[in-house]
């Protein structure tokens, strides 16, 4: 077994409701590694040809990286795959959050998907055994309401979901998965993906260890990153990603008014500096990350923005701001709750907006 792996990766029918275990020898992973690799190993040699994304035959595919789950800043980075219904082509979708190191302590490094089930399903993965759970009263409900449900039966805090709201089960084709409520999987309609397979989600829960070759050295690299943080990403824990927006319209490279400009006049209205001024009320993490660089806003007026939800990063404040030509932030943040509340790309979604204001006028 490679060190960083389990050494097994999930096979599951939700047609049929069974599952396989499989054990890849080490040359696999040594020369795929994990990630996207494997996604696109398992779709380029497993899909038949000309097939619809849609389709049951179509492959969801969430997989680990090497360093997914190991104890140092930046490693809760994993990935989910298809064949994408949004572009017809390979469609890759990456997130941080705790949903990738947990899969892997529950003993899986990748989740093959297969098939449709019947009715609303979800998968409910613990420490190597794997169930499958009617979802019949989870269909329709927002992200956040499915995830708390999931946890009160399952009776455990500690489960970490990567789940779909009602824009996967529609099947909109720039849905998105998130996991943890917050960390989207958001690119190319893997939301959609899940919903064609009747599958509101995955629930894992593990307490495995991964052997690695030097957890002395991962140790020594943990500690490095906490106490040189604020020297090299003191950015990044003051404002995330919205830090960088002034920065992108300074250059000439904020879109703007659906990419009719590079420049936005009211830039620092919907900036990081400006979000933790007003409306920013904590900061959210990935998987050992001393950074903290995740969003949380809350509103109460003019509408309420719960903080459940999160907040916007740089992208969601470019597309539902700049982009439509939109300068206010309570606004963008609402936008940002609704996507991640019904699974929707905020990114595709802000981008449809621009898009339609512009053929308007």
């Amino acid at each position: 077994m490679p060190f960083g792996y389990n050494g097994r990766i999930l096979r599951v029918n939700l047609t049929n409701q069974t599952f396989e275990v499989e054990e890849p020898d080490e040359i696999f992973y040594r020369t795929y590694f994990g990630g996207r690799n494997f996604i696109a190993y398992y779709l380029l040699n497993e899909l038949k040809p000309s097939i619809d994304p849609l389709e049951p035959d179509n492959k969801l595919i969430f997989a680990t990286g090497v360093l997914t789950g190991a104890p140092t800043g930046g490693t809760g980075r994993n990935s989910v795959g298809a064949k994408s219904p949004l572009t017809g082509l390979y469609g890759e979708a990456e997130a941080g959050g705790f949903f990738g190191s947990e899969l892997k302590k529950a003993g899986f490094d990748a989740l093959i998907i297969e098939g449709k089930a019947v009715k609303p399903v979800y998968l409910w993965i613990k420490d190597g055994q794997v169930e499958f759970k009617d979802a019949t009263h989870l269909w329709g409900k927002k992200v956040a309401c499915a995830d708390k449900q999931i946890k009160a039966e399952l009776n455990d805090k500690l489960i970490r979901t990567a789940l779909i709201g009602p824009g996967g089960e529609k099947l909109v084709r720039f849905a998105c998965i998130l996991n943890d409520i917050v960390h989207a999987y958001g690119r190319t309609g893997m939301g959609a993906v899940m919903g064609s397979k009747n599958l509101k989600g995955v629930a894992v829960r593990g307490r495995g260890k991964v052997e690695y070759a030097n957890r002395q050295k991962l140790a020594a690299i943990a500690k490095w990153l906490i106490d040189n943080v604020d020297s090299y990403c003191g950015w990044a824990k003051f404002a995330g990603t919205p830090g960088s927006l002034l920065g992108h319209n300074a250059a000439g490279g904020l879109p703007t008014r659906n990419y009719s400009s590079g420049y936005f006049e009211k830039a620092e209205e919907i900036s990081g500096e400006k979000m933790h001024a007003t409306i920013l009320v904590g900061r959210d993490t990935c998987f050992a990350c001393p950074v903290r660089c995740k969003q949380v806003v809350e509103v109460k007026e003019p509408y309420q923005v719960d903080r459940i939800y999160g907040g916007p990063e740089y992208e969601t404040l470019a597309a539902f701001g700049s982009l439509c030509g939109v300068s206010d932030l309570k606004a963008i943040a609402k936008a940002n709750e609704l996507c991640n509340a019904n699974s929707l790309d905020t990114i595709s979604a802000g981008a449809a907006v621009a898009f339609a204001m512009d053929c308007f006028e």
